[in-house]
């Protein structure tokens, strides 16, 4: 008796796929604007950051729909993209840049409180040493603040393997495509005996989410014992 049929594996694939695409488009983009938060100080700062965060609080439709303004085929971006062979509505590829969008704003917090506790006289020190700004931020910067990058990394994962709203509006409900974990889910539950395949996808997401809300746990833990330490 198999555990899962044929589709419901394809749904899982594509959404681990998604959501590790997603995390390795994130966390880069987390890292840098993470840095720039927690290191200078700038006029518009503010305004840098709530816009950092506005997809935490914007309902995901709505982000969903300003995603199909800007890289839909008729939208701002997607004609000279489409031209590029570069393809985001209703495409695995939008679904992943949908995930990366929602899932930032935690990225980028586990991130900026992880580079804010790192104490800026051992960059000072490297920088004495003759360091240059690049390298005190590869050996010093990013080394220690690692584990709370792990902590964005798993965040983001969590949240991109949960979205819906966004990805939904912008590239739809396409089986094989971009039907998602959540997709899936409410696709099933609107059709006729679909509630044991719904609740099968359920139970794998919540393992799943559990898995990555605990590892992001242990990291900020291991992260704050290391702190303590002398």
């Amino acid at each position: 008796m198999e555990i899962l049929s044929p589709a419901e594996w394809e749904v899982l694939g594509l959404s681990l796929r998604v959501a590790l695409a997603s995390v390795t488009l994130t966390l880069p983009v987390a890292v840098g604007v993470g840095w720039l938060l927690a290191r200078c100080d700038f006029r518009g700062k503010l305004l840098v950051d709530g816009l950092c965060h506005l997809p935490l609080v914007l309902p995901p439709v709505v982000t969903g729909y300003l995603l199909l303004l800007a890289f839909g085929r008729r939208g701002w971006l997607g004609p000279v993209l489409e031209s590029l062979g570069i393809r985001l509505a209703f495409d695995w590829k939008g679904a992943v840049l949908a995930s990366a969008v929602v899932a930032f704003p935690l990225s980028l917090r586990a991130v900026r409180l992880a580079i804010e506790h790192v104490d800026p006289r051992l960059e000072g020190v490297a920088r004495t040493l003759g360091a240059g700004a690049w390298r005190v931020f590869f050996t010093v910067t990013l080394p220690l603040a690692a584990p709370g990058l792990w902590v964005g990394a798993l965040l983001a994962f969590a949240r991109s393997l949960g979205e819906f709203g966004a990805t939904i509006t912008f590239v739809a409900n396409i089986s094989g495509q971009t039907r998602t974990i959540p997709a899936a889910i409410y696709t099933y539950l609107n059709q006729p005996a679909g509630e044991a395949a719904a609740l099968r996808l359920v139970w794998i997401s919540i393992g799943l989410s559990l898995a990555a809300l605990v590892g992001s746990e242990w990291a900020a833990r291991r992260s704050r014992n290391r702190q303590a330490t002398p």
